[in-house]
């Protein structure tokens, strides 16, 4: 596929790009393109068999979903965890968050949003929107059409939640949606991930002091210690902290620097089965890895955790090694022992004469 990128001010010639089938320009053959090609038949063939099964277990327009998700939640389950298909994500994204009920329960509202409220937050959406995924072609244009929709749906949620307003990670999130769905679609998908239509409310990753995310680091370092005793020893060692290298796992949800074909097939199932998807994941990186981290000095180490291996990020060897890994029941033990921490952190109240 190739797409011309043209820089508003170069009066000079297009210079072509190639572009991936996500639309990510590639500044290089891929070394795999050749394999791909071959294969391309029996994919095809493939893929189209899982569209029809994929079409018939949601029907026209989504409207069979619920039914069948009641009827057979394993099969929903283990198709999910192969991948939605390309063509139907968006939708199948929609139906699995809840964002089409609220969509449909909130006629008008975005719009009224977009065009008749203003936000504290302008200039600090106008300042990151270069900044999200700029390698894409869709958000690649100053002031194009994707540049102006990820601006009005960040807008529009900051005015909608003024608690939360607008932080910087954000944006991935949106952008990732924006991809596969209309503003409208994607803002309503934005509000039921941070109201909690169906999991945990991701709100608390964006508030003021980050306070959910600090409870999955909390968590996230308890299971490393406990999954990975000997990886656990040694980041201890080298003064190693999720916060260094976890906490955009948690804010983006993988969707920040991470491979988008991967990132993709995380959000197929995070948006399924909630954030102990993003936990698994970030495991099985880790004992993948290993065996190569547990041999570098701080500096090194820390490079290794933002730029993890090309096989490493292979989603066919990497989630099934995540969906191995049992989490559901330490992480509510751990929740209830951070909670308990930070009660003793408080300052209580006097008592009253």
């Amino acid at each position: 596929m190739e797409s011309k990128v043209v820089d508003e001010n170069d009066e000079g010639p297009a210079v072509p790009m190639r572009v991936d089938r996500f639309g990510f320009v590639r500044q290089e053959h891929s070394p795999n393109e050749g394999l791909a090609r071959s294969r391309s038949a029996f994919e095809y063939q493939r893929d189209e068999r899982r569209i029809r099964k994929w079409r018939k277990m949601i029907g026209v327009g989504g409207i069979d979903w619920k039914q069948y998700v009641r009827r057979k939640p394993h099969v929903v389950k283990r198709r999910i965890r192969k991948g939605i298909p390309d063509c139907l994500r968006g939708l199948v994204w929609q139906l699995i968050s809840g964002s089409r009920d609220l969509l449909l329960l909130n006629p008008g509202v975005y719009e009224q949003l977009v065009i008749y409220e203003t936000s504290a937050s302008e200039l600090d959406i106008i300042r990151d929107i270069s900044r999200t995924f700029p390698s894409h072609v869709f958000f690649q244009q100053r002031h194009g059409p994707g540049q102006r929709s990820l601006y009005n749906i960040l807008k529009a949620y900051s005015v909608f939640d003024r608690d939360v307003g607008y932080v910087q990670g954000m944006g991935f999130v949106a952008g990732l949606l924006l991809l596969y769905m209309s503003e409208e679609d994607a803002f309503w998908l934005l509000v039921a991930l941070l109201k909690g239509a169906v999991h945990t409310p991701m709100e608390g990753m964006y508030l003021v002091g980050l306070p959910l995310v600090q409870q999955y680091l909390f968590q996230f370092d308890r299971l490393v210690k406990e999954h990975l005793p000997k990886l656990g020893e040694h980041f201890a060692q080298e003064m190693i902290n999720p916060s260094m290298y976890a906490s955009q796992w948690f804010i983006t949800v993988f969707s920040y620097s991470f491979p988008f074909h991967l990132a993709l097939r995380i959000w197929d199932v995070f948006l399924f089965e909630g954030v102990k998807v993003v936990f698994k994941v970030g495991l099985a990186l880790l004992k993948y890895c290993q065996d190569d981290l547990v041999k570098l000095p701080f500096e090194k180490l820390i490079h290794a955790l933002r730029n993890f291996p090309e096989d490493a990020m292979n989603p066919d060897l990497l989630l099934p090694m995540a969906f191995s890994i049992k989490v559901s029941k330490h992480l509510v033990e751990l929740k209830q022992e951070y909670d308990q921490q930070q009660q003793l952190k408080r300052p209580s109240s006097p008592v009253k004469q």
